[in-house]
């Protein structure tokens, strides 16, 4: 009995140690990912300097914008309304004389199917609420859902669907879904996110 507990005990030792270590290594592969944390207003250094992601220095007296040398996410870092994308190939971000004053990524690395677009639109939204963001213009522009209506106006390519949030006085998000004609898929379904952050633009 005693030999039995003992094996018992280091076969449930073993599948512990399996399971932290893979989820150390998910860990380690999250935290591997090129990143651009930043702060709308901030000084363009200071995001560099935090960045795992390289980005070029802003131009001193000039508005322009600058993109990472590498696919990266946004990690956007406001204390209460801070949110994370995933890895993005278009990323660009503005800046006014070498403060950052906005962001317009798309965040995706290759244009998604349906089911995928949608995971990432609604995952942005829940942290969004989480953080207290709040939908705005909801007559017009209603939140992404899983609906069958959601998702026939997104297969309609007159169509697709924006969305529009705000923080506070703070910041302002636009998501847009749209159909995106692939020419190494021609014939599958697939779709470009699009999202904008900077301060706001328009009224509640």
């Amino acid at each position: 009995m005693k030999l039995m507990h003992r094996v018992g005990w280091r076969r449930g030792v073993l599948v512990l140690a399996v399971a932290t270590l893979l989820t150390a290594a998910a860990v380690q592969v999250l935290s591997d990912e090129p990143e651009i944390a930043l702060m709308i207003g901030e000084p363009w250094e200071d995001m560099r300097q935090r960045s795992s992601a390289s980005i070029g220095p802003a131009i001193p007296g000039r508005s322009w914008f600058s993109m990472p040398s590498s696919d990266a996410r946004l990690r956007f870092i406001d204390p209460q309304y801070g949110f994370v994308t995933p890895l993005a190939r278009f990323f660009t971000i503005g800046f006014d004389d070498e403060l950052i004053d906005g962001v317009r990524i798309s965040p995706q690395v290759e244009p998604l199917l349906l089911d995928d677009t949608l995971k990432v639109v609604l995952d942005l939204q829940e942290q969004w609420r989480d953080a207290g963001w709040t939908p705005i213009k909801l007559a017009y522009f209603p939140s992404f859902a899983d609906t069958p209506q959601w998702r026939a106006q997104l297969r309609d390519v007159s169509k697709g669907g924006k969305t529009y949030w705000h923080a506070g006085n703070q910041y302002q998000v636009m998501l847009v879904v749209g159909r995106f004609k692939d020419k190494k898929r021609p014939t599958e379904e697939r779709y470009l996110i699009t999202l904008a952050l900077a301060t706001p633009w328009t009224n509640p």
